[in-house]
């Protein structure tokens, strides 16, 4: 192909079938005559208002990445060594962000940087490297720093707090972590994510500086915390949030139950579990504990210790009506949120640092809150319940 590729040229070469963009398409060098020319026009202009005796000095080369496929560019240069270019800076490598934009958009739907890399150099015939790709990744990193320290509302009727486990390096060793997400619901009825914390261990402390954290962002009021039995929390939280209601999760605790029962046993103990935790009252509830311990007591003692030694906790959502119990026995919430983050990771095996794990999960969050746009059910029923429940603690936000 000519140097002096012109529209007839490249006219006659689409319709001898040659492509538009890719590595061999048509446009890549039509972009980079006009860049060309626009760089010559830029160095015209800079040696006639230069205020010293100045004169062009050849010109360098790069290689410059366009969503048209990649060329090599001619810059022009000046004695002085003044010359800026505005149009393609000298240490820029690619004229679109299109391409970083893909990368991101397909990073943050999981894919790997092997089948990123491949994508790319099928739609603009461009090789990148994985290195190239992390560093364009990486770019969010102080975008989700800013999300984490971002201010929050002054109240949320709910928060849904759990824990999901990766394999991450640290101190030149793969170490397992916990990334424990807090999922909220607004005055609104609509789900936010209020931060992501890494930790090795948990414990009040950890919760402790947690909960500070949210404070400090802003958060005065937290009505109900539905947790997973997270060590430490329900002493933390009675300490940053001492009116917070907690109520510990019934599907978590119903699945650690029949971890120590016999398969065989599984459907009968099934059926004599739910007039427990499904009961229309805390008498009703109480009741069918007692019978059930009656009738597996014996044989299953440390099934019935736990739930007598959680009831306080396990039991909270009998005190509300049906629209808020179905909002708050349950974290299964967060869990569909960790579900996607799993989608996201389960073609990275370990991260080589916390970063590279935020990242993503970062990216996962933009996705899964684009879908967040309306309120959960019945939910302007809910939050006028809750308001009579928390008397006087929703008021002055509600304007009541």
């Amino acid at each position: 192909m000519s140097e002096k590729f012109n529209f007839e040229e490249a006219l006659k070469a689409l319709q001898s079938g040659q492509a538009i963009t890719g590595k061999d398409g048509v446009l890549a060098p039509l972009i980079k005559q006009l860049t060309e020319a626009a760089l010559e026009g830029e160095m015209d202009s800079h040696i006639a208002n230069d205020v010293v005796p100045n004169r062009r000095n050849g010109k360098s080369k790069k290689t410059i990445k366009s969503t048209s496929g990649s060329f090599e560019l001619e810059t022009p240069r000046d004695r002085a060594g003044t010359f800026e270019p505005s149009i393609v800076k000298k240490y820029q490598t690619s004229v679109s962000d299109e391409i970083e934009s893909k990368m991101l958009s397909m990073y943050g739907l999981g894919m790997s940087y092997r089948d990123i890399a491949t994508h790319v150099e099928e739609l603009y015939g461009i090789q990148v490297s994985t290195a190239t790709i992390s560093a364009v990744t990486d770019k969010i990193i102080d975008e989700v720093k800013q999300w984490q320290q971002r201010p929050l509302e002054s109240h949320y009727p709910l928060v849904w707090l759990d824990a999901i486990h990766y394999k991450v390096k640290d101190d030149g060793r793969y170490k397992n972590k916990a990334v424990y997400t807090i999922l909220a619901l607004t005055l609104e009825g609509k789900k936010e994510i209020l931060g992501l914390y890494m930790s090795e261990n948990e414990g009040a402390n950890f919760w402790l500086s947690v909960l500070t954290d949210l404070q400090h962002r802003g958060v005065e009021d937290i009505l109900i915390a539905c947790v997973d039995g997270l060590t430490g929390f329900p002493e933390a939280i009675k300490t940053a949030f001492p009116q917070t209601e907690v109520q510990l999760c019934i599907v978590h605790q119903i699945r650690n139950s029949m971890r120590y029962v016999a398969s065989k046993n599984h459907k009968e103990f099934m059926s004599d579990l739910k007039p427990v935790y499904r009961a229309a009252t805390l008498g009703e509830a109480e009741d069918a504990l007692d019978a059930l311990e009656d009738k597996w007591g014996e044989r299953y003692p440390i099934v019935i210790k736990s739930w007598r030694g959680k009831w306080e906790l396990l039991s909270a959502y009998f005190r509300y009506p049906e629209p808020i119990r179905r909002i708050m026995y349950t974290t299964n919430a967060v869990e569909a949120v960790h579900r996607q983050f799993r989608k996201l990771t389960k073609t990275k095996g370990a991260f080589p640092n916390d970063n590279s794990l935020l990242k993503l999960l970062y990216l996962g969050i933009n996705n899964a809150s684009k879908k967040w746009t309306m309120p959960v059910q019945n939910w302007n029923l809910a939050l006028s319940q809750l308001a009579i429940f928390f008397e006087g603690r929703l008021d002055m936000v509600l304007d009541l």
